[in-house]
Parts: structure tokens; sequence; C-alpha cells
């Protein structure tokens, strides 16, 4: 399918988006509606900063940071488009939807939506949403990209080893036919 890593942006954006709305109008602020006991639990809460709330209340430097990484990838998926690289403009298309789903409500509200909530056993996971879901897949994508890229780059170390093993037997194999 062609240009599917901006369908997957587009995917990712809209998913975030609606799941968003529906929070705000289904639930008040702070309310919680457990889903699975008390592990898994949807609370309504907005974050003024970025993930794990931190750098609260720096909207304007969230908005410039956003556009220069919606920027970079935008330009990157655009000069690699045509690699083939399917995981690596796969991940990229799924970070620039949850860059831009943050984004929208960051620069309209100063704020963003977060809802999912996880706890294990007594520590409770930081709130998020959907685009910060897509952030973190799309970036386990982009790394599981690059491991597979080098390993096909310096090719496997067990192979190495046995290819070095082999030439080695046949030097020695050689040296008993010479002198």
């Amino acid at each position: 399918m062609k240009y599917y890593y901006y369908w997957l942006a587009i995917f990712v954006f809209a998913v975030d988006y609606l799941s968003k709305k529906w929070i705000e109008h289904s639930l008040t602020l702070d309310e919680m509606k457990p889903v699975l006991g008390d592990f898994f639990v949807i609370t309504s809460v907005r974050n003024k900063g970025a993930a794990f709330s931190i750098l609260q209340n720096q909207r304007i430097f969230f908005v410039a940071i956003t556009i220069i990484v919606i920027v970079g990838i935008v330009w990157y998926i655009t000069r690699i488009r045509n690699s083939g690289k399917i995981l690596l403009l796969s991940g990229l298309g799924m970070v620039l939807g949850g860059a831009l789903g943050n984004f929208l409500e960051r620069a309209l509200y100063g704020e963003v939506v977060d809802f999912l909530q996880f706890t294990f056993g007594s520590y409770v996971f930081p709130i998020f949403n959907l685009a910060d879901s897509g952030i973190f897949v799309g970036v386990v994508l982009i790394l599981l990209d690059a491991f597979i890229t080098s390993k096909n780059e310096n090719g496997d170390p067990n192979d190495r080893q046995e290819r070095n093993g082999q030439d080695e037997l046949n030097g020695q194999q050689g040296n008993q036919f010479i002198g």
C-alpha cells in the first residue's frame, strides 16, 4: 500500500483523538472506571507535562519541540520511503501519529487527556493515552529495525567464528602440502 506509513500515522492520530473525546464526554475529571479490577482502570486526568508528567506547564517548549520532531520525521520518511524498510517506516508513522495526537491537544488546550492506568502490585504506572502508546510501539519498531539492520550489516558473530575457524582449517590443510 502506497504511503502506508502516513496512513498508519492518521490511524494512530484518529484512534487517539476519538478515545480522548470519548473520555472527555464519558467521565468527569479524576473519575475512575475499573476495567480489570485494580489492574486496569480508566482514569480521566489531564497532563500539562510530558511523559510521566515531567516538565509541567512548559506548553511553548513542548509545542516547539514537537514541531521540530514532526518536521524531522516527515523529512526522514521522505528520504527513506523507497528503502523497503517496513519496520522503520511503520515505526516512524506510529511516532508521527502519536506526536500529532498529543501536539494537537497541547497546542489547543495546553494539556493532554490521559486515561490508561495500570497497577502492578503496589506500583501504579503513570497514566498515559493512546498517542503515548503509538509513540512507544513506534520506537520499539525503530529499535527492532536498527537491531536487525545492525545484525545483517555485521553478520552473526557465530557465523564469523565458524567462517574464521574454517579459514584456519583450510590454511592448515594448505600448509601440509607445502614443502
